[in-house]
C-alpha cells in the first residue's frame, strides 16, 4: 500500500482587524508545515457597529479574496463578530471548509466544565449577538456573558504587563469586570468553573485574567480552541483524500494582507502573532 501523499495546504485566516493573529499564532504552532494567508479588513472595522447584512457582505468578500486570489483550501474565521453573524454567508460564498471561533470555544468549555455553568467575556457586539450563549446552550451549558469594552483598546495600547504602571491599570479594569461578572453569576444562582475568552485580543491578557479569576475557574482561550479544532478537521480531511501534512514547511510560509493601515498592522501585529509579521500587503476589497 502506498503512503499518503505529502502536502502543504494553504489556510486562509480572516479577521476584521488584527486580533485574529492570535488564532493564526495558534494555527502555526499546530501546523508549521502549512502555508497561511491572513487578511485583516482594517478599512471597514469595527464590524460590531454594522448591520448583519453589511457584516455578511464584508466577510464574504474577504473570504472570496482568500480563496480565489490566495488559493486558500480551508478558512478559519478568526473574528467573533463575523463568526456570530456571518458564518452562514461565508460558507455560502466559498466552496472550501469554513470554521469560526465560537463553536470551538463552547466545545472546549464543555470539555473543561464540571458544573455546566460558564462565564464569557467578549466585546459588546459579540455579547449582543448572543452567539456564545446559544453555542454553550447547544453543549448543555448555562452561560453568562459580559461585555468588556475597555479591554481591546488597552491591549492595542500595549498595556498588558501587570508589573509596570500601565499594565496595573489594565489589571484593575480586569478585576472590576470579573467582580461584576461573578457577582451577577452568584445572583443568578450559577456555579461557574470556566471563563471563556470570547475575543481574539484577550489571549494577550490571559496571565492577568488567570490571576484575577476566583479559585476553581479555568480560563478557556477560544483562539487556541479554534486552532485545535481547525487542525483536527484539516488533518481528517487530508486523510480522507489520501494526503498528509508535509514534514517540512514551505517557503514563504505566511503572507499578511490588510485593507488599510498597513503600518499599524506591521507595528502591532507582531505583538499578537508572537513573531514579525513581515511586509503587510495592501488590498482593496471595495466599499
Amino acid at each position: 500500500m502506498s503512503s499518503p501523499a505529502a502536502t502543504s495546504p494553504t489556510i486562509g485566516v480572516f479577521d476584521s482587524g488584527f486580533g485574529g493573529l492570535t488564532v493564526l499564532r495558534a494555527l502555526i504552532d499546530r501546523m508549521p508545515q502549512a502555508r497561511f494567508a491572513f487578511l485583516g479588513d482594517t478599512a471597514r472595522l469595527p464590524y460590531g457597529s454594522k448591520s448583519r447584512r453589511t457584516i455578511a457582505r464584508y466577510a464574504a468578500e474577504s473570504a472570496q479574496f482568500l480563496v480565489r486570489e490566495q488559493g486558500a483550501e480551508f478558512l478559519v474565521i478568526a473574528c467573533n463578530t463575523a463568526s456570530a453573524l456571518a458564518l452562514d454567508a461565508i460558507q455560502d460564498a466559498v466552496s472550501v471548509p469554513v470554521l469560526g471561533v465560537i463553536d470551538p470555544g463552547a466545545s472546549a468549555a464543555r470539555a473543561a466544565s464540571r458544573t455546566g455553568d460558564v462565564l464569557v467575556i467578549a466585546t459588546d457586539a459579540t455579547v449582543q449577538s448572543r452567539a456564545y450563549a446559544a453555542a454553550c446552550r447547544a453543549q448543555g451549558l448555562r452561560a453568562l456573558e459580559k461585555a468588556c469594552p475597555l479591554l481591546v483598546p488597552l491591549v492595542e495600547e500595549g498595556w498588558i504587563d501587570s508589573t509596570v504602571p500601565n499594565g496595573k491599570v489594565t489589571a484593575d479594569v480586569i478585576r472590576i469586570y470579573l467582580a461584576e461578572l461573578t457577582a451577577d453569576a452568584a445572583a443568578a444562582g450559577l456555579n461557574p468553573d470556566v471563563l471563556v475568552l470570547g475575543c481574539t485580543h484577550y489571549p494577550l491578557l490571559r496571565p492577568m485574567l488567570e490571576a484575577a479569576v476566583p479559585a476553581g475557574i479555568r480560563v478557556i482561550d477560544s483562539a487556541q480552541a479554534a486552532a485545535e479544532a481547525a487542525a483536527q478537521s484539516i488533518n481528517e480531511r487530508l486523510c480522507e483524500s489520501g494526503e498528509r501534512l508535509a514534514d517540512v514547511a514551505p517557503s514563504p510560509q505566511l503572507r499578511c494582507f490588510a485593507t488599510d493601515s498597513v503600518e499599524k498592522f506591521e507595528r502591532l501585529g507582531s505583538r499578537f502573532l508572537g513573531q514579525l509579521v513581515g511586509k503587510v500587503e495592501l488590498v482593496d476589497l471595495g466599499g
